[in-house]
């Protein structure tokens, strides 16, 4: 696995417009089950901009709807040189990963710098007093990925910390021969965690070979290579660049295809009871 670190890359988005001259020949999907957001449609048109965000603009590619995802928002950020925020976000019961895909980004909390170049990977729980600025000469690009944080009596809140794809060993899936892999950025069985957000490598020819169907929200954001990805029932052919968000209980199935590997950044909600919805009207 160390040697194919070498030939890890990551998309960034790049704007602008299509010509005139095309014609409609996209590949976006929305359905009931899952969304399909191809690279092309993450054009200037689409940006959106953030409160006491400076220099920056950004897609949103998932965001909480009633019927569909609910837990979280998945950003792709573009911060122009000298921009960033002292005040990204006011809403403190939000917990935050960051991983960048391209330039560099200053992040700074507890008193302490950390600079996060492509590969680059922070989490940050609710209630942190934290900073985000782009102090070098090119376009910084990350994801933000943000969840209301779901708190346990007796359970501690987990710490903020900072690594990078680069020092994190991907596991092998049991029976795959390295085939299939994941980078776990948190240990699974820590429990201070309600969210995963993770990296997936497949070599050329590896697969999920079943449909997986399981109670967790999922938001892939396609770093690397390509494949045919099943989402609910249809086959879906995706590439870097590509993001595909899928409701609790999509069926999803995968074949890498092309000659280097296929790798995504993966969001999913673990490790809480499912909540209980009064549907009756009826006080306890």
């Amino acid at each position: 696995m160390k040697d194919l670190k070498k030939k890890w890359t990551y998309a960034v988005a790049e704007g602008g417009l299509p010509p005139q001259s095309a014609r409609l020949t996209d590949r976006a999907i929305f359905t009931t089950a899952y969304a399909f957001i191809p690279k092309g449609v993450m054009a200037d048109i689409v940006t959106s901009f953030l409160p006491f965000w400076q220099e920056t603009r950004l897609w949103v590619l998932a965001r909480p709807m009633t019927g569909f995802s609910e837990t979280f928002s998945h950003y792709l950020m573009d911060v122009k040189p000298g921009g960033g925020s002292n005040r990204p976000d006011d809403d403190t019961t939000a917990q935050h990963v960051l991983f960048v895909t391209g330039g560099q980004i200053t992040l700074a909390y507890h008193g302490v710098d950390h600079i996060l170049t492509a590969g680059g990977y922070a989490y940050l729980p609710p209630a942190t007093d934290w900073t985000c600025h782009n102090t070098s000469d090119g376009n910084a690009c990350f994801h933000w990925i943000r969840k209301r944080y779901q708190a346990v009596e007796g359970i501690d809140w987990p710490e903020a910390f900072v690594t990078s794809d680069q020092a994190t060993a991907p596991i092998a899936m049991p029976d795959t021969g390295g085939l299939w892999a994941t980078s776990r950025f948190v240990e699974p069985d820590d429990l201070r965690h309600d969210m995963h957000v993770n990296i997936v490598t497949f070599q050329p020819g590896g697969v999920i070979p079943f449909s997986e169907t399981h109670v967790m929200e999922h938001g892939l954001y396609v770093l690397q290579g390509s494949a045919k990805y099943l989402l609910n029932q249809d086959w879906v052919d995706v590439e870097a660049g590509d993001y595909m968000w899928l409701r609790a209980f999509c069926p999803q199935a995968c074949e890498a295809t092309g000659n280097e590997p296929f790798r995504y950044l993966l969001y999913k909600d673990v490790n809480r009871h499912m909540p209980l919805l009064n549907i009756t009207g009826i006080s306890p």
